[in-house]
């Protein structure tokens, strides 16, 4: 009998896709995969304290890295823990692979009340992932697993889930041959049907003050991109599509894409064209669909974009990177700019950006001095919090398309996750997690998981001993009735004390950059609080600034 088994060939599977860190909970429905894993020792298995937060880690590795973002739940109430990072991987479009296991196959949905057997977990799971699989046989598992990873992998990318029931886990089977030259058989990036080319071409050429908006589905597109830009083109990008091109390049405004900002939208208005690539021109980030972009043509994978949200003009099936290159291309020596539109360009990229920082308070300056003391390549990753909400997703440079990592989402509590597994990701690049305290808290146990792991990240907590944001709400829409915000909670130096790492308390706004330095100079993790009752309070941020009934 082989003493190579279904547990084995996930082990195998997983290192032939070039995985090389998973993310895990240990559990009797998944122990014989986990053994196969740890016999190998090909890949680091990194041990979180719960589904929770091993779903979001998986997610933030899969974004800085770009490949599969691996994680093992155990199972019913294990892989529901792990829906809320299923959940946030698919807002984000990250090819996160979720394996877990299953009741013995005889037991399968019968309700029959055997461990952790849930009514439906396959259901479940096809709810939150953008596909989700159940392996029926030892037969069946290479197909299976293949099937799911390249799901993941292919545009519009999203979380996969396979359940393994532990019987067929521990099924003895022969080692499949195709491992000796395997590869995951992906399909080429999506070139654009001609005919739709020529239109978006002729749209081009005949605009004077042509608009990029790139989104996620553009990251690998910057080369193209700055093709376009060099032709005179002006860029956007949304919240998860920043760095494609870097930020202080002087023709992109990165994530100062127009909602609240008054520079941004009136630029708009003196636009005849906005090329939009890979993006879900999401409600969010555009007031619910009430910014008033100019003219648009979409380019996208999926046909389903076809105004799903605005209404373009010209749309244009196919991957960011192929066609924006066809586009820079054809239109190379025959597109005509108007000669002030860089400058204009350039003034309201300044306006707005001056704009902003007039609205934040005491805390104009962090910014700036964030970035004087962060390397360039450093992973930017961040938590709901009322400075991420303004500077952190829009004023704040970003480089590198897969340096800024956030909740799309828009969940509270998964930053230090998320900074988690994007700094095991990281290789040598430094990881800076920024959170509010009410985010920080929220599963403050896999503070932990970073200490075993050695993860290189400063823990920048915005302290301001409650639920900032949801007060301005309050204030702003509920007659300044602040109910359930105030969090009773501990203090942070004693918990920095108590998990053995170092720590900074910054208690005066001068001091942020100065004191964030000295964290960075740390190898391994190290926390930063901020104090913002000592530095004063977070001025209310659009659309919340004003009181509406």
């Amino acid at each position: 009998m082989s003493d190579y088994n279904v547990g084995d060939l996930v082990a195998e599977f997983l290192a032939l896709c070039g995985v090389t860190t998973a993310f895990g909970v240990v559990s009797v429905h998944n122990i014989p995969m986990l053994d196969g894993i740890g016999r190998r020792n090909a890949i680091r298995y990194v041990m979180g304290r719960g589904e929770l937060g091993i779903s979001h880690m998986a997610d933030g590795y899969a974004r800085v890295t770009g490949g599969l973002g691996v994680m093992f739940s155990s199972t019913g109430p294990g892989a529901a823990n792990g829906v809320a990072g299923l959940v946030e991987a698919r807002f984000a479009g990250s090819p996160v692979l979720h394996i877990t296991g299953q009741t013995a196959t005889k037991f399968v949905d019968r309700g029959m009340g055997t461990v952790h057997d849930v009514p439906d977990q396959l259901g479940m799971l096809k709810s939150v992932s953008k596909a989700a699989f159940r392996v029926r046989s030892a037969q069946q598992a290479l197909g299976v697993l293949t099937r799911a990873a390249v799901t993941a992998l292919t545009p519009p990318m999203g979380p996969v889930s396979v359940e393994v029931p532990i019987d067929i886990q521990r099924t003895p089977i022969a080692r499949p041959a195709s491992f000796d030259n395997f590869t995951l058989p992906l399909a080429p990036p999506l070139a654009p049907a001609a005919a739709e080319l020529d239109e978006l071409v002729a749209r081009v050429l005949a605009a004077k003050r042509p608009m990029l908006w790139l989104g996620n589905g553009a990251r690998h597109a910057g080369a193209a991109a700055r093709a376009l830009l060099d032709l005179g083109f002006g860029m956007v990008t949304s919240w998860n599509g920043r760095g494609v091109v870097p930020e202080d390049h002087p023709m992109t405004m990165g994530a100062l894409n127009g909602n609240g900002s008054a520079a941004v939208l009136e630029f708009y208005a003196g636009c005849d064209l906005m090329v939009v690539a890979g993006s879900r021109l999401r409600g969010h980030e555009t007031g619910d669909f009430t910014v008033k972009l100019p003219p648009l043509a979409q380019i996208d994978v999926d046909p389903m974009a076809n105004g799903r949200t605005y209404a373009p003009d010209c749309f244009v099936r196919g991957d960011a990177l192929p066609t924006l290159a066809a586009l820079a291309e054809r239109v190379r020596g025959r597109l005509v700019v108007d000669p002030a539109f860089a400058a204009d360009f350039q003034a309201a990229k300044a306006r707005a950006q001056e704009d902003f920082r007039a609205n934040l308070g005491p805390y104009s300056s962090f910014p700036a001095q964030l970035r004087a003391v962060m390397p360039r390549d450093a992973l930017w990753v961040r938590d709901i919090t009322l400075n991420n909400s303004t500077w952190g997703n829009r004023l704040f440079p970003v480089y590198g398309p897969r340096d800024s990592v956030y909740p799309v989402g828009a969940g509270i509590g998964l930053g230090l996750h998320l900074g988690i597994g994007a700094a095991l990701g990281a290789g040598a690049r430094k990881t800076v997690m920024m959170s509010g305290d009410g985010g920080f808290f929220l599963n403050v146990t896999e503070l932990w998981t970073a200490v075993q792991e050695n993860a290189d990240m400063v823990m920048i907590v915005m302290n301001d001993r409650g639920y900032g944001v949801i007060k301005h709400i309050q204030d702003s829409l509920y007659g300044g009735r602040r109910f359930f915000g105030d969090l009773l909670a501990p203090d942070l130096q004693q918990l920095a004390a108590l998990a053995g790492i170092p720590s900074w308390k910054v208690t005066q706004a001068e001091r942020f950059g100065e004191t964030v330095a000295q964290a960075i100079a740390h190898r391994g993790p190290s926390l930063v609080e901020v104090d913002m009752t000592a530095i004063g309070a977070f001025p209310p941020y659009f659309p919340y600034d004003r009181k509406q009934s």
